[in-house]
This record gives structure tokens, sequence and C-alpha cells, in this order.
């Protein structure tokens, strides 16, 4: 069976959005005491539908804003898990707001990805849009977010994400206070969490590159249920950009990119807006990977 661990940050402020939703795993789930703890803390856990172990650990802070303290915990303790992730909050200029949001960890300027699993993804952002639905939270949507990682904001270093073999992902809720404080978008959320394990079938794997952070035709092409595409990372335009990637060193930092899909990578999708070189790199990558390349518009065709 498989195995995933979720992160709380307890901390003050708005990571009372962390709080909430495992007040929502408590008491959907009742979650057992493991017998030891983190930042003191016990770490909980229950199984879901499919006898996959769900582990729960509270913490002082995001672990993304302390990722180097957390990281003995992740090798130690969880090494060998199929997923860890983090559940927080979405805030932001020109945020959208009434979003239920997941994406994959990396960072985009450096070259560093994290590991990621395209049906996990897939399955977060239907369960979000399944219970949503169900708890009534009209106006809601679940979209994936670009793929990047907070710790760059905190001082943290992105090479050290490669230290930690299993898939990373955020689960977030937002953009203001008033969707932060929603109780039904928190049980969503915490609903959704016990889902991404559930089995599917292998999905068409896809390395999207370009556009804005959250781009409607990579959203809409990755989460239509008639299609079974699904994102392995999504790199967007400005960090692409400020990652000088027509630079000697952008052929290795997209390897990069799809060697972390797991289950490799079948198809690379670039956004029509992105610079000539750019797009002549995605070229060059699917001429590498033996894949072919789709204009984004081209990702709604299939």
């Amino acid at each position: 069976m498989g195995e995933a661990v979720w992160f709380f940050s307890m901390g003050e402020g708005v990571h009372h959005v962390s709080r909430d939703v495992y007040t929502r795993v408590e008491a959907l789930f009742s979650p057992e005491p493991e017998g030891w703890s983190v930042d003191g803390y016990p770490v909980t856990r229950c199984r879901d539908a499919w006898g996959h172990t769900h582990r729960f650990l509270r913490t002082r802070t995001l672990v993304s804003y302390d990722y180097a303290a957390y990281l003995p915990v992740l090798r130690e303790r969880f090494a060998g898990a199929d997923l860890a992730g983090e559940v927080t909050w979405h805030a932001g200029d020109n945020a959208p707001d009434r979003v239920l949001t997941a994406h994959t960890i990396g960072d985009v300027p450096s070259g560093v990805f994290c590991s990621s699993r395209p049906e996990v993804l897939r399955n977060l952002l239907e369960s979000l849009e399944d219970h949503a639905a169900a708890l009534g939270l009209e106006g809601w949507r679940a979209l994936p977010e670009a793929t990047h990682w907070s710790g760059s904001c905190h001082g943290g270093n992105p090479a050290d994400l490669s230290r930690y073999p299993s898939m990373l992902v955020d689960v977030e809720l937002g953009s203001t206070p008033d969707a932060w404080e929603n109780p039904r978008a928190q049980e969503a959320l915490a609903r959704s969490l016990l889902e991404a394990l559930r089995p599917r079938p292998r999905m068409v794997h896809l390395l999207c590159l370009g556009g804005v952070h959250f781009e409607p035709s990579f959203a809409e092409g990755a989460t239509d249920r008639s299609r079974d595409l699904g994102l392995g990372h999504v790199l967007p335009n400005q960090w692409v950009v400020s990652g000088r990637y027509e630079d000697e060193d952008g052929p290795a930092k997209l390897d990069a990119a799809a060697a972390s899909v797991q289950g490799g990578v079948d198809a690379v999708v670039y956004h029509e807006g992105l610079k000539g070189c750019y797009r002549q790199l995605c070229r060059d990558l699917g001429a590498r990977l033996a894949v072919p390349v789709w204009k984004h518009r081209g990702m709604r065709k299939g």
C-alpha cells in the first residue's frame, strides 16, 4: 500500500488555514497518534478507502519556510513515501479568489525540481473540484498553479530540494480572508487529501512551458475529464526568463524538469507567447526525449 505525509503549520497569522484544515481532518477521519512528535505535536495517521496510510505532521511553521530544519525528518522517516504535501493558504497580487489549488514543487529559475506524479496532481484537482461542488461552494474553482517553491523567498537553498526523493506538492485555498476562513472550503481541502493516492490509469504526462502563473490553457487542458492529460511541471514564462534558460545551462534545466516526472514525459507543451529561443529549447527537448512538442492550443486537441 502507498503512503502520504501531510504538513500543517500551527504558527500564528494566516497559518490558521493549516490549523483549521487539520481540525477538519481530525473531525472527519479521527487519526490516531503514532507515538512520536514533531515540534511538540504528536504525529497522527489514518488509512484511506484504498488502504493507503496518511500521516499528519503539525509544525511550528511552514516546512517550506524552514526546509533545512525539516529535511532530516523527511529523509529519515518518509524517504519511501509516495507523496509529501503541505497544506497552506494562497495569496498574492492579482491572485484569483475562491480557488482551491495544487501545484508541484521546484525552483524554476535555478532548474531544481522535486519528483512529480501527474496522476496524483490530477487526483487532487479532481477531488478538490468534486468536494467543492458537493459542499455547495458556488463560484469556487480547482486550478493547478505553476511549479514553484516558497522556500526560495525565505532564505532556502533550492539545491536542498534534490535531497528528498519523493513527490512534494502544495495544496492551498485562497486568496482572501473570506476564502481562508470558509469552513466548507477547509472541509473540501481536508477531504481531498485522502483521495490523492487513489488508483487511476497512467495519464499522458506533460511538461509545460510559458504562460502565466494560473495559465488557463494548461489548466483547462489538464483538468478536462474527457482527456487523460496530466501535468508533470508547469514552468511559467516569468521564471523561464529570470532563470535565463536561453543560456548554456538552459537545456540541462529542462532535462532536470523532465527527469523529475515519474514515468517520464510524453509530450512537451509550450505557450505560443514564449520567445523564439525558448520555443526552440522545447523543440530540442522533445527531440532528446523522442516525444511530440505541442503548442498550447494543440494541448486542447491532443
